[in-house]
């Protein structure tokens, strides 16, 4: 969730390698300082312009473009760095180009991590006569990072900037940066220009593109520089970068020059990518009526980044509107008990008919305060509503629930979406309203399927059998749309299931030929799943670590691996119980993920030893709960599984796909 900030608001920052992407209307120049604790900077050293464009933990653009990332190594920054600032200005180039950015487009500037994903995002607005501006700052505050929205502009450019920043050498360094800007200038990225439909390439993806050294495509003709590795898998396929075809047999090639023309010495593989196409058109409203919701008119490059910015916007909206409408009723409630209190505190209105007024007019106003509340609560509602309505039907499979029709006509996909549907969200003021719960791929936390009794529900609500059961049919239901949502042959499923008691339950995987292998049975086939996916964890991490991705031994599957464990804590030992809690901690990172279908309770004798396994987990349940807590505006989410409706055959049907899909990748 991306928090737009405004001038002097600040944000926190819970990642340490981060994006910083500015985008303007022309040719910028992207600067940065480190400061110390006293705001100033210690000298041209601490500076990293085009002319030195790197310094530790913090790498800039070698020129001016009109977009550019900037990259930042937080824990790479030195101890006395307390303070990174990030400056543009406009190039000083002879007199060409804009002179202040009174006269373009307001920059914009986003922090963002590694996988694209906005944290913070701020527009430079009220700028005039400067040529040159302080947009953002990160900072440290008691051991923490934040970032805050400066817009600080200077009319005297670099040179005013520097030496408001304690620089001694500050003319002489803007000097310097505006001759490197001006041997490259010629080369500068302007603006990506409206291309017509024939020749428009649209991003794929919303993922950062790999430089050479990280397997991917070199960088576009003009780019600031390499970028950070994504935390994705390292060996397998990474799907179409920003910029780039899925297929390199689409790239267009240049056109034979004419007789006596000018010869195109660009290579086609570094065109500029295209920007984005524009949003679906909304619909004129009535006067005196909110715009009708149209599906996909969040910002993206895609259609699947623009439906996944749009349904978490519904989610902020929710929290948003239902915070608003606790904080009316709490004050309500609080003024109507100071008024009563005033009410009881004079002898003289205790008695009588006064008193008995003074109370009636105390709940009156209460009742208006709550129904006022009520009321705009209801009017965001009936906004949202009317917007879920129009984008659950424009969900893709990833997205979408079992019952939507698009899984009617469901094909493998060529490439692995942004996210994964898990299940429903909603609130007490609101429980017809459902929010799609989507995670980001690949997954970053293992998912733990809780088995054990709600505190919600009634002990008489469900027996102990019948958890079980529904606990397994939503972990089926989830590995199932995770083969359904991967490409052929990039994502495998182990099951563990010692005591064989989730046989019916498995069914789907197990008749339709999706598992890499039968359910494992008893200590054996606990500790044979478990030693094979331990060992493929460390042959993938030694190679990574050893800049030998690509060498992995023959037998190695690299695709994304799934493993099931029903019925923990049964079969498993001591050795067993450390090769799984190995698996929750370091398997996400190399492409090997956890999904536990367990009871806390059952596995409490082997102590404080699994709270740190429990943790790491993402807790679900199989019966709608209020267990998940939001860290915006701490409302109890209730969490509603994706299950598949009783009695559909859509999960047959695409677990069916899937096999003859992987089937014939072998």
């Amino acid at each position: 969730m991306t928090a737009e900030l405004v001038r002097g608001q600040n944000h926190p920052l819970s990642q340490s390698r981060l994006e910083i992407r500015v985008a303007a209307g022309t040719p910028v120049v992207a600067s940065a300082t480190l400061s110390d604790e006293n705001g100033k900077a210690r000298g041209v050293e601490w500076v990293a312009h085009p002319g030195a464009p790197t310094l530790p933990g913090l790498e800039v653009s070698k020129q001016a473009a009109a977009d550019h990332r900037l990259a930042v190594d937080l824990d790479a920054m030195p101890e006395a760095v307390h303070r990174v600032n990030v400056l543009l200005a406009l190039p000083a180039a002879g007199g060409q180009g804009p002179v202040r950015f009174g006269t373009v487009a307001a920059p914009f500037v986003a922090v963002t991590g590694l996988d694209g994903t906005e944290v913070a995002s701020y527009t430079i607005t009220g700028l005039d006569a400067e040529c040159a501006v302080v947009a953002l700052e990160l900072y440290r505050r008691q051991g923490a990072w934040k970032v805050r929205a400066v817009g600080q502009g200077y009319a005297g450019g670099l040179a005013e900037l520097f030496a408001d920043q304690g620089l001694t050498e500050a003319h002489r360094l803007a000097g310097t940066i505006n001759d490197a800007v001006a041997q490259g200038l010629a080369r500068s990225v302007p603006a990506p220009p409206q291309r017509t439909a024939e020749g428009d390439r649209t991003r794929q993806a919303a993922a950062p593109a790999h430089g050479p050294d990280q397997g991917g495509p070199a960088a576009p003709q003009g780019a600031p520089g390499p970028v950070p590795p994504q935390p994705t898998s390292p060996y397998g396929p990474q799907g179409a970068q920003p910029g780039y075809p899925a297929d390199p047999s689409t790239v267009t090639q240049p056109s034979s020059p004419t007789a006596g023309g000018p010869v195109d010495h660009s290579h086609p593989g570094r065109q500029a990518a295209a920007p984005p196409p524009p949003p679906p058109t909304v619909p004129p409203a009535a006067p005196g009526q909110p715009a009708p919701p149209v599906a996909g008119d969040a910002t993206g490059w895609s259609m699947d980044e623009r439906l996944y910015n749009q349904v978490w916007g519904m989610f902020e909206d929710l929290a948003r509107a239902t915070a608003a409408y606790r904080s009316a009723v709490d004050f309500a409630d609080s003024r109507m008990e100071k008024e009563l209190d005033q009410a009881l505190s004079d002898p003289r209105s205790r008695i009588g008919g006064q008193g008995e007024a003074a109370r009636e007019a105390a709940r009156a106003k209460h009742a208006l305060l709550v129904d006022q509340a009520r009321a705009a609560l209801d009017r965001d509602l009936a906004q949202l509503a009317a917007e879920a309505e129009v984008v659950e039907p424009a969900l893709p499979p990833a997205y979408a629930r079992w019952d939507n029709p698009v899984w009617h006509g469901y094909r493998m996909p060529m490439e692995i979406p942004m996210a994964v549907r898990l299940g429903d969200l909603s609130l007490p003021e609101s429980e017809l309203l459902r929010i799609p719960m989507l995670v980001r791929l690949p997954l970053e936390r293992g998912l733990w399927i809780d088995s054990g009794r709600p505190a919600s529900l009634d002990d008489s609500s469900a027996s102990a059998d019948e958890l079980g059961r529904l606990a397994m049919d939503t972990a089926v239901a989830l590995a199932a749309r995770l083969l359904a949502v991967y490409p052929a042959g990039e994502f495998t499923v182990h099951v563990i299931d010692p005591a064989g008691s989730a046989a019916q339950a498995l069914a789907p995987l197990v008749h339709s030929g999706v598992l890499a292998a039968t359910p494992a049975l008893g200590a054996a086939g606990v500790a044979d799943v478990l030693t094979r996916l331990t060992q493929r964890v460390d042959l993938v991490q030694m190679a990574v670590r050893g800049g030998a991705a690509d060498s992995l031994p023959p037998g190695v599957d690299t695709a994304e691996q799934l493993l099931i464990v029903n019925d923990f804590p049964h079969g498993f030992d001591d050795r067993a119980v450390t090769q799984l809690r190995y698996l929750a901690d370091e398997g996400p990172a190399v492409g090997v993920h956890l999904m536990m279908v367990a009871d806390r309770e059952e596995a409490a004798g082997y102590g404080p030893l699994l709270d740190p396994l429990w943790r790491s987990l993402l807790r679900l349940t199989p019966l709608p709960d209020d267990h998940l807590a939001d860290p915006w505006v701490g409302h109890a989410w209730t969490y509603e599984p994706a299950l598949v409706p009783p009695g559909s055959q859509v999960l047959q049907q695409v677990l069916t796909q899937v096999a003859t899909a992987r089937t014939k990748y072998r």
